[in-house]
């Protein structure tokens, strides 16, 4: 537990002396967004649920894709790997940073998604946030595990779309199902919620399990 929120500590300490990568997944969200905008007619409420959850994607590629590059220098990677617990834990501590710090993207991008687009969106905005928050742990968890695997490849940047994309479909499933009931009919059943749950806790303890073999690598 201590390895985990030295982790978390470590990594929204830099990320708040930076803002390098939360202004430059909020930037490129809402640049998604106004394409978005500009390209489909006025009328999108069927369609909303999955442009938004694109987006949200699209800024998490960029931002788990740089979740480890401070590691890179001076092979601090290694030093992460010789911390003095379960390694699980450094898995942990990161996928709860970049849980973290995707929510204040997807907030911001949220509000500017339903400006553009004509959505009220303060009737069901506990719900949806609370959606977004569990389809997240999904998201960074699985994000997280590839960003590492990725991380020491040569073309990273095209292996860790490569690697997430395909293994997020369970997870955007259930997260496009819920928005789109809540959008469009303002109530939620459980059944997407139950798959989302069990889907983040699969990813969550496989990825635990598994993050020891990927330091070592």
């Amino acid at each position: 537990m201590n390895v985990l929120l030295a982790v978390l500590w470590k990594d929204l300490t830099i990320e708040l002396r930076s803002r390098d990568r939360v202004v430059a997944m909020v930037v490129f969200s809402l640049l998604v967004v106004m394409v978005f905008h500009l390209s489909l007619p006025a009328d999108t409420r069927d369609t909303a649920p999955g442009l938004l959850w694109i987006a949200y994607v699209f800024a998490a590629l960029l931002g788990l894709g740089r979740s480890f590059s401070l590691e890179l220098e001076n092979d601090a990677v290694s030093g992460i790997a010789l911390a003095p617990a379960d390694r699980g834990w450094v898995f942990l501590g990161k996928a709860a940073a970049n849980w973290i710090i995707l929510s204040a993207v997807q907030a911001v991008t949220a509000l500017v998604f339903a400006l553009v687009f004509d959505l009220d969106l303060m009737a069901v905005a506990g719900r949806l946030a609370g959606v977004v928050a569990l389809s997240s742990v999904g998201l960074c968890a699985i994000g997280t595990l590839s960003a590492a695997v990725a991380v020491r490849t040569r073309f990273r940047e095209v292996m860790l779309p490569l690697l997430m994309l395909p293994l997020l479909w369970p997870v955007l499933s259930g997260a496009v199902h819920a928005t789109r009931q809540l959008l469009t009919s303002g109530s939620l059943s459980f059944e997407p919620i139950q798959f989302l749950i069990v889907t983040d806790g699969i990813y969550l303890i496989v990825s635990f399990l598994v993050f020891e073999y990927i330091l070592d690598e």
